[in-house]
């Protein structure tokens, strides 16, 4: 397996990471074993985790997956793994997270108690990757990358990287990171798949001229790429449940990943891969993992059996041929998750 470097940090990586956050909730804890071991023994290093995890995120769940990672690494050689988790994001962005009253923040406080609980949950003594899981619209970076540099150098985690965020707020951390001698962002994690490219408007090129890995999540777009959608309207499956939801947040992340053009889009992608002899999520993972700038692409399963078509992406080169269909469908349907 070919591992490759996070930014400029001494981590090398697989090139395709697990995503847990179903652990806990679609994903019991025998189940969300075997998957962790069967990605393990395929070469898998790298395993993806938050404090507000599973998802969707309630206050009686909250911590449950980093809890089960934590116990399936007892017994594991901890330096064959690196390990990344989140600290949740400040209750003034996207949403309001359940955890400490509601009342998150990216300041030094939020941050130690997030850290402190993560490594508790995960039974280590270090973290490998700590990210901002979205950034805090309040607080200024300068405070909270002084707040992320101290744990770095305390020991408590290896390096930084940030999420959900900007290529303004990631340049913006990292020039005060430079000028104040702090650790910087190495990756940023951003959805990003066939559905959504919005990462290569501009991002892209803040990570070449940076050096900042991404570390793309939603590659199969929560599952959307697979097909089963299209195959099955009615498939009992996380979009579908999320349309029924009373929360207005949950209700628009079902429309935006599923609608008239994403399965538009998809069923087309379904044709390239068939084409290719590929399912459609190898299609998927392998195309999120090609560009240059990708040090590892996120997936997540809720059985072991679908880690099939992510491993089968790993080794997988995509020839120019199948790379400019799925340009064409992306210009025909542009931008179908918005």
């Amino acid at each position: 397996m070919e591992y490759r470097y996070i930014g400029q940090s001494g981590l090398r990586v697989s090139p395709v990471c697990l995503g847990t956050m179903m652990f806990g909730s679609m994903c019991d804890k025998k189940t969300a074993f075997a998957i962790m071991d069967k990605a393990y023994a395929a070469g898998i290093n790298f395993f993806d985790t938050a404090e507000v995890y599973p998802v969707p995120p309630r206050t009686e769940t909250a911590g449950i997956t980093e809890e089960i990672v934590g116990e399936w690494l007892h017994g594991k050689s901890r330096d064959s793994l690196i390990i990344a988790t989140k600290v949740a994001g400040a209750a003034s962005g996207w949403f309001v997270p359940p955890i400490r009253s509601g009342l998150t923040a990216i300041d030094a406080h939020h941050i130690v108690k997030a850290v402190e609980g993560s490594l508790r949950r995960l039974k280590c003594d270090y973290i490998d990757l700590y990210q901002m899981h979205w950034p805090d619209t309040v607080v200024p970076r300068e405070e909270s990358m002084e707040a992320f540099d101290r744990l770095v150098r305390s020991g408590k985690v290896r390096y930084l990287g940030t999420s959900n965020d900007t290529a303004y707020g990631t340049t913006k951390s990292n020039t005060i990171a430079k000028y104040q001698g702090y650790k910087r962002f190495e990756s940023i994690q951003n959805n990003f798949s066939l559905l959504n490219r919005r990462f290569l408007d501009e991002m892209l090129e803040m990570c070449r001229l940076e050096k900042i890995s991404l570390l793309p999540y939603s590659p199969m777009a929560g599952g959307v790429l697979t097909g089963k959608y299209n195959i099955d309207p009615k498939v009992v499956a996380r979009f579908n449940h999320y349309g029924q939801s009373d929360d207005f947040r949950i209700k628009a992340m079902a429309s935006r990943f599923l609608n008239t053009k994403t399965l538009a889009s998809t069923a087309r992608y379904m044709e390239i891969a068939q084409e290719a002899g590929i399912s459609p999520a190898t299609l998927a993972v392998a195309w999120s993992k090609q560009f240059d700038i990708v040090a590892s692409t996120i997936i997540g399963v809720t059985t072991a059996e679908q880690l099939d078509d992510s491993l089968a992406a790993i080794d997988l080169e995509l020839s120019e041929d199948v790379l400019q269909k799925c340009d064409a469908v992306h210009k025909e349907i542009l931008y179908p998750m918005g």
